[in-house]
């Protein structure tokens, strides 16, 4: 048993060490860049989060408006349309998977965690009453994906 073990925890603690110095990068990476400093300031938004989100949308301004953006994010109801039939789905999956996963994260990091209280929060706990929990928070995460934007555009911080 011992033959099997004593490799295996060698490897986990090898990979440990370099998962350290990757999440050290990551964090040197979101600490230097102006625009990653400033979308942390959201609630629910990490250095992972806003390393991605900056990475995907590359260029705020190929979108008019800040609400276009829930669009290639994924986070917008499907739409089947034919004849006289008009159903909604659920989200469209279209865009970057990571980034539709790590905005769904933030928001539910905004919705359950017991940080500071905000509007945005205050919205997603009466759509949850509403309508579901799941609903709220895919809502929340295109609000918080919306509010991003407008914030890299304007150059302000979350409010």
């Amino acid at each position: 048993m011992e033959a099997i073990v004593v490799p295996v925890l060698a490897a986990r603690a090898a990979l440990r060490t370099q998962y350290d110095a990757l999440h050290r990068m990551v964090l040197e990476l979101a600490r230097r860049d102006p625009i990653c400093q400033r979308l942390m300031t959201a609630p629910g938004v990490g250095p992972v989060v806003a390393l991605t989100y900056r990475t995907v949308i590359d260029n705020p301004a190929r979108f008019a408006k800040s609400r276009s953006v829930g669009a290639p994010v994924g986070l917008t109801p499907r739409i089947y349309q034919s004849g006289e039939v008009s159903r909604m789905g659920r989200v469209s999956r279209s865009g970057d998977a990571n980034l539709r996963a790590l905005m769904y994260e933030a928001a539910l990091v905004l919705m359950t965690g017991r940080g500071n209280w905000s509007s945005l929060k205050a919205w997603g706990i009466a759509i949850a009453r509403r309508r579901g929990t799941q609903k709220a928070i895919v809502a929340v995460g295109r609000c918080l994906a919306v509010i991003l934007h407008r914030m890299w555009v304007d150059g302000t911080e979350f409010r």
